[in-house]
């Protein structure tokens, strides 16, 4: 058997049963995702710092009106003051989503991944503004991320699209999926899909530091089992550490609706990440790799050891981006920053391993966030003459989980 023996059904219509993950800031790019929705898949663009994607896309100046508006408070310690415009949220959301869908073609669909934990100030008015803006720009789905979302349904039900589009959430229990299913229950609306990411995942976590007792196939099988017995006809989507074609099979097998896949898309042609950080993915050991709690979020999060961004003691740069800041306008990295900064008051600049000034050095592709199996991307394409590795496209990795047996890989042609 292989991936292609098998079809998500949403409804009567069928996709190709793979997803391509969302992943910020602007690493699956609306390329990719359009790339996944041409081969009749699922691909995810992300919401993360949208305003930022906004400005590299179209030449907006969304960032430079945010801190123009708020320079004066720079060197303030408190940044409760510092506020998205809803509006111009809305317009870059708008503008990021709207031109995806324009470009879409083919059978499959396109999904936006919004992650509860960017509180950015504000945390439900900024959470219901993305959604809505995200339904007005005709996107196929919206994705439920990095939070329990007990209340997300509520900011959209009165939404004309509320009911149309594909509304899913991703957890990493069974505990999590029946809290989010019991708290959304008087908005009527069940999610059309529960993605269960598992420990091996990219970048944040829903698990604690002793992540490495969890195993996916055991979430995925309790999960599938509370949803028979439930009666729910709800399709599960594994993901995190699914790496070839006959791994997303097995799954496929056991029932589950599809797979959803990121690690070797970050590789990939359409991938947002810049050329020679991909290398850096290519190079990885199993030992670059780490899970750590440096970011502001709460959340552990897995990425490659030599990130320039970690320990890098940078200002914080709030007044530009802050979408960390929770309803208080606090945020974790400034706590750490300005502590360094009182301990070592001659120093031009100071280090800080704690947490990291995670807006600036996603923004910047200086923290690598990473799948456990990112050290195997390596074997799945050739080294060239000069050392390096060749990339592939979006494409050859699809068609490769596609069509793919007896856990072989296929290369790239030279």
């Amino acid at each position: 058997m292989r991936v292609d023996d098998f079809r998500l059904m949403f409804g009567k219509r069928e996709f190709v049963p793979i997803m391509i993950g969302g992943m910020g800031v602007d690493i699956s790019t609306a390329g990719l995702a359009l790339e996944a929705a041409r081969l009749g898949g699922i691909g995810h663009i992300s919401d993360a710092m949208v305003n930022t994607i906004t400005d590299r896309r179209f030449n907006t100046k969304f960032v430079k009106e945010k801190l123009k508006q708020f320079k004066f408070n720079v060197a303030n310690l408190d940044k409760s003051l510092v506020k998205f415009d809803l509006g111009q949220l809305a317009e870059a959301t708008r503008l990021h989503i709207g031109k995806t869908m324009e470009a879409k073609r083919g059978a499959g669909l396109i999904f936006v991944n919004i992650m509860e934990k960017l509180t950015m100030n504000a945390p439900k008015e900024t959470l219901r503004v993305r959604m809505r803006a995200a339904l007005d720009s005709g996107i196929d789905g919206i994705t439920l991320a990095a939070g329990l979302h007990l209340g997300s349904f509520s900011l959209i039900e009165d939404h004309p699209r509320f009911r149309d589009a594909f509304l899913g959430v991703i957890v990493s229990s069974l505990r999590a999926l029946q809290l989010f299913i019991r708290k959304n229950m008087r908005s009527d609306r069940l999610p059309d899909y529960v993605v269960v990411e598992g420990p091996l995942a990219g970048g944040h976590l829903g698990f604690g530091m002793d992540w490495a007792k969890y195993e996916l196939s055991n979430i995925v099988t309790e999960v599938m089992a509370w949803l028979k017995n439930e009666k729910l006809d709800i399709p599960v989507i594994p993901a995190g550490g699914i790496f070839t074609g006959s791994d997303a099979t097995g799954f496929l097998e056991n029932g589950a609706g599809a797979v959803q896949v990121a690690t070797r898309f970050t590789v990939a042609e359409e991938c947002g990440l810049p050329a020679d950080v991909k290398q850096e993915y290519f190079k990885a050991s199993e030992d670059d790799i780490e899970v750590n709690q440096i970011s502001p979020t709460g959340y552990p999060m897995r990425m490659i050891k030599s990130s320039p961004g970690i320990g890098d003691g940078i200002r914080p740069n709030c007044e530009a981006y802050g979408y960390l800041l929770d309803a208080n306008g606090k945020c974790a990295y400034i706590a750490s920053y300005n502590r360094e900064v009182a301990a070592h008051p001659e120093a031009r600049k100071v280090q800080v391993w704690d947490k990291t000034c995670l807006c600036t050095h996603m923004r910047n592709f200086d923290i690598w966030t990473c799948g456990q199996l990112t050290y195997r991307l390596k074997d799945t394409t050739n080294r060239l003459a000069d050392g390096s590795y060749q990339v592939p496209s979006a494409e050859h990795i699809f068609k490769d989980y596609q069509f793919s047996t007896d856990q072989k890989v296929a290369l790239p042609e030279a």
